[in-house]
């Protein structure tokens, strides 16, 4: 097939692959079969921890600066800048990875360097900034951006209240009047793969409060104080989709940034110029390190290949494990799934062997789809 023009566009392999790595072991085992196929690599993300790194590989520049870390001491956090358009990842700044081993802070994590990340790329001069969040060691309702930007969070004595969502059960007071005014001139658009509502049973603290070393009792405590937040900053905003997004910075964003949420997936496959090298391609190769249930709700994999059928593309993806059935695959546009542990079923090999066997599954699609 002479005409073959492959576009690899597939999210990292988290624990073992970057989204780079994966589109450059999927072209390797691409051109093994077939050397002169032509490839076009776009590594993407949805708006979790890898964002940065996706735009960096179409073409933005990788900034970094000195922010707060969620526990309180500095950390170094990348955003990358293309134009007036700047990429902020929130887990740069606030996400699980500056956690140590072990170490956990669910009531007072804050999310004080994000908001430090934000005003950076103000400074670098974005008048849109995707805001991608995910991965967060978090759940303080974005507080901590606010204050960043020059909001003040006040108890009953005109204190400020202490960091996390912990502090905010003591929250008498929000005076936003302090906010950075460029804010009020720039497009922010909260990506996210996530469109839960800030508290209840589908809440930020209740879903996802656990992996942050939440206890049920932290748990209990994170919702009642993020619901007490929202009673002050307002209320209607805590429902909306995607408030629940990296413990509650969503909300944060849509109520005192003026953001507007959007699927992850559909921003940065905006972003990063997927449309114009669709229309290239003849095979779309997608893929992530689990193709599961997740997947199907707005994960990278799922809007790669509803793009690629709507253009009426075929897309094939490739994934650490698999656990959809075929129905499932083909409804979300995927035609067939390689999974690494049909290549080695022992899961601490295959993560570790990940690049060889990913390019055995890239030689396996080339010979059941470029020959």
């Amino acid at each position: 097939m002479e005409t073959a023009h492959v576009l690899v566009a597939a999210d990292k392999f988290k624990g073992s692959l970057t989204a780079v790595q994966v589109a450059e072991r999927v072209t390797a085992g691409l051109r093994r079969v077939v050397p002169g196929v032509r490839v076009t690599a776009l590594p993407v993300a949805d708006g979790g921890d890898g964002t940065v790194a996706a735009a960096v590989a179409a073409g933005f520049e990788r900034r970094e600066t000195r922010v707060t870390g969620p526990l309180g001491t500095p950390v170094t956090a990348a955003y990358a800048v293309r134009g007036d358009t700047a990429v902020v990842e929130m887990a740069e700044a606030s996400g699980l990875q500056h956690l140590p081993a072990g170490e956990f802070a669910p009531l007072t994590a804050t999310t004080h360097g994000s908001g430090e990340l934000l005003r950076a790329a103000l400074d670098a001069g974005a008048r849109t900034i995707v805001f991608g969040v995910g991965g967060s060691a978090t759940t303080d309702g974005g507080a901590g951006m606010l204050t960043a930007l020059g909001a003040r969070l006040l108890d009953a004595d005109g204190e400020p209240v202490g960091p996390g969502g912990g502090g905010l059960a003591a929250l008498a007071e929000a005076d936003l009047s302090g906010l950075d005014p460029r804010i009020a001139d720039i497009d922010l658009i909260l990506a996210s793969d996530v469109d839960n509502p800030l508290t209840g049973p589908k809440g930020a603290p209740e879903v996802y409060g656990r992996q942050k070393g939440a206890t049920e009792d932290d748990i209990a405590v994170l919702d009642a104080a993020l619901a007490h937040y929202a009673s002050v900053l307002g209320p209607e905003q805590a429902r909306l989709p995607g408030a629940g997004a990296a413990g509650g910075i969503g909300y944060g964003a849509l109520v005192a940034l003026d953001a507007r949420f959007r699927p992850g997936i559909d921003v940065m496959l905006d972003v990063l110029g997927f449309a114009p090298a669709l229309a290239r391609a003849t095979l779309v190769v997608t893929g992530e390190g689990s193709l599961d249930e997740q997947t199907l709700h707005g994960k990278a994999p799922a809007g790669v290949a509803a793009a690629a059928r709507a253009a009426g593309v075929e897309a094939v993806a490739v994934c650490g494990r698999l656990a959809l059935p075929p129905k499932a695959l083909g409804g979300a546009g995927i035609r067939r799934a390689y999974a690494l542990t049909e290549l080695e079923p022992d899961p601490a090999l295959c993560m570790a062997q990940a690049g060889p066997l990913l390019e055995r599954a890239a030689e396996s699609i080339a010979r059941d789809f470029l020959l």
